[in-house]
Parts: structure tokens; sequence; C-alpha cells
């Protein structure tokens, strides 16, 4: 499987998979040192993460995106923190719960220096996510009690665990229209993008 370099910045990187899913991790250096988020282990990515600083942790936002975090973990000699629902020591990310039961956990983060929002599942760009006139949408299945938690933030940039980013001045209108659409918006998202795919992780 292939993958291709997306959401470059002076500060970080992501990479997307070449698949229906589009499956996207990303790098980003904060203060220093690298934060990998639910990483798919892909060629030539390790050799951007070191160039980039000093690795300092793996962080999976969503319960089922094991991917390849340990393997990534290991490899790199640093510590995995799996939905760290109460932040990440040393890390200058704030947390924002979206969902903490038995079937799904997931949690976003905030970076205030960037104003950068991290996602997991909660938001995406790909057609399983958006209706055809969506620049970014809430997960189908949380469409209909979206995660309004999010509303407080106006992003530079949004990282999605599906699909590239939004960057610049696009952000924060994309953010606000996804929340305030998504129960309206569910039944185009079911015509145009469920059938596309039934699964993630």
């Amino acid at each position: 499987m292939t993958a291709r370099f997306c959401d470059e910045t002076g500060w970080g990187f992501g990479w997307i998979q070449d698949e229906r899913l589009a499956r996207c991790s990303h790098a980003l250096r904060a203060e220093g040192r690298v934060w990998i988020f639910d990483p798919v282990d892909s060629p030539g990515v390790e050799e951007r993460i070191r160039g980039l600083g000093e690795p300092a942790g793996v962080i999976q936002l969503l319960d089922r995106h094991g991917r390849d975090s340990a393997a990534v973990a290991a490899r790199l000699g640093v510590p995995r923190h799996e939905t760290p629902f109460d932040g990440v020591p040393g890390a200058p990310f704030d947390p924002i719960p979206i969902v903490r039961h038995r079937f799904w956990r997931e949690v976003a983060l905030w970076w205030p220096e960037e104003q950068v929002l991290l996602c997991g599942d909660a938001l995406g760009t790909i057609a399983y996510f958006v209706a055809a006139d969506e620049r970014l949408g809430v997960h189908p299945l949380l469409r209909l009690v979206p995660p309004r938690a999010l509303s407080r933030f106006a992003p530079r940039h949004v990282l999605c665990g599906h699909g590239r980013g939004v960057h610049g001045d696009e952000a924060a209108p994309a953010l606000e229209e996804a929340l305030a659409t998504a129960r309206r918006r569910l039944p185009a998202v079911w015509r145009y993008g469920w059938p596309q795919a039934k699964g993630d992780r």
C-alpha cells in the first residue's frame, strides 16, 4: 500500500493512504518535539518524522484507530497514548472528549499555539463523511448528536483521520457549517457517501 504526503506546514505533515477510506496520519512538531497521530506505517515516513525533530510520543485519538501505533511507537522508542481524555503529559494539546462509552471512545485535541484541531473520526473530508456540497463533515454515526464541544474553536487547521485536512480561511467556516448542518444533511450523506464505505479503522 502506498501513501502520499499531505497537510504540509512548517511544523508538520500528514500522509494519506491510497485506499477507499483514505486513512490519514500526522506528525506535528510542538515545542521542539514531534508527536505522531494515528499512524499507518508507510515507506519514507519514519525518515521524515526524524527529520522534523525528536520523536516524543504516538497519540491514538480513537480506540479503534490502533492502526500501526504500537509498532511505530516501539520503533521510535516513545510511549503510546491511547485516547488521552486527560491530556498527554508534556504535550501542548488540550483534550476535547468526543465519545466516551463502551463501544466508542474518541478524544480530539486542540493546539492553541497554531490553532490546530486534530480529530480521529469525529470529522472527515472523504465521501463517507460528507454530502456532495460539503468540504468537511461529521461522522455519519455522530450526526444525530454532533460533537458540539468543537464549536467553541475557530481553527486555522482541521486535521482528520480520514482525508486531507482543511486549512487557512476555509477551516473555521467549514467546521461551523459541518456542526450546524450535521443532522439536516444526514440523508444526503447516506445517499452520497455511505454506499462507498461500510467501516473504518
